[in-house]
């Protein structure tokens, strides 16, 4: 079990979560750049990356990317959806293994990313992971792309709804995972390079919200009736409250910079 969801779960969900979750936002990754990470060349290795969205992004803008995940089907679907890009990165591969325990080598990247994942992760053992794998100086990034719950928003609505077929999720509200990785970081002696965050809307179909949802940590443990009936609720309050057009979601995109000690 990851945070309370089975990887077999987060598995069968592959095509859902790659197909219907957006992108890390361009503006969050020029942020990451001025701090460091993801430049062009960077031997880079992204921990958790699921279907590989910030992977390709960032092999997209020239750094030799390792994408490492626990679950073979999530590591396919991002080959798929690589190898289905107008230009296929070349430099990008992908390792089964956790966070960890990469069983990669000593000093061998130049920069790491954990992008919506640390909070699946043993913080402190994932950082003197890092710390293992990066070169003297090298630098990594945690980082989010969280939907808003705001009042009378999509997520605000759609949270509710999770909760009360979910009563024991407990991944809602605001949340901010930026101090428990910070701590985890420097318990390994990293040192604090500095941090963004900022917040946008992200358009949404209708139904690409709810195939989103669908795929997310709240609905995956559901039995099968119940996240069907879900669905069907979830369908109806986004027509009795959003009546009209695509859906327009509140999210919040933050990251934290920290680098290895160089002696």
């Amino acid at each position: 079990m990851v945070g309370g969801v089975s990887g077999d779960r987060f598995g069968l969900a592959a095509d859902d979560y790659a197909r219907h979750r957006a992108d890390f936002p361009v503006e969050g990754l020029d942020r990451m750049s001025a701090l460091g990470v993801g430049i062009d060349g960077q031997r880079l290795v992204d921990l958790g990356c699921g279907t590989g969205t910030v992977a390709r992004q960032l092999a997209a803008r020239g750094c030799r990317v390792t994408g490492l995940d626990v679950d073979r089907r999530m590591l396919d679907a991002a080959q798929s959806l690589a190898d289905g890009e107008p230009e296929p990165p070349h430099a990008l591969s992908w390792i089964e293994a956790p966070a960890e325990d990469t069983r990669l080598e000593d000093s061998s990247f130049d920069a790491a990313t954990a992008t919506q994942c640390w909070h699946w992760l043993d913080g402190r053992a994932a950082a003197t992971e890092v710390r293992r794998i990066l070169v003297p100086g090298g630098r990594v990034c945690v980082c989010g792309f969280d939907w808003l719950p705001l009042p009378g928003t999509v997520p605000g609505v759609t949270e509710a709804l999770i909760e009360s077929y979910n009563p024991t999720w407990d991944l809602g509200g605001i949340r901010d995972p930026g101090p428990q990785a910070r701590s985890d970081l420097v318990s390994a002696g990293f040192v604090d390079e500095g941090a963004f965050t900022f917040d946008l809307k992200v358009r949404y179909t209708r139904e690409s919200w709810r195939l989103r949802i669908g795929a997310s940590a709240g609905i995956l443990n559901l039995g099968g009736d119940d996240r069907v009936a879900f669905d069907a609720e979830l369908e109806t309050l986004l027509d009795k409250y959003f009546p009209v057009g695509n859906l327009f979601v509140p999210h919040r995109v933050w990251g934290l910079v920290a680098s290895a000690p160089i002696s």
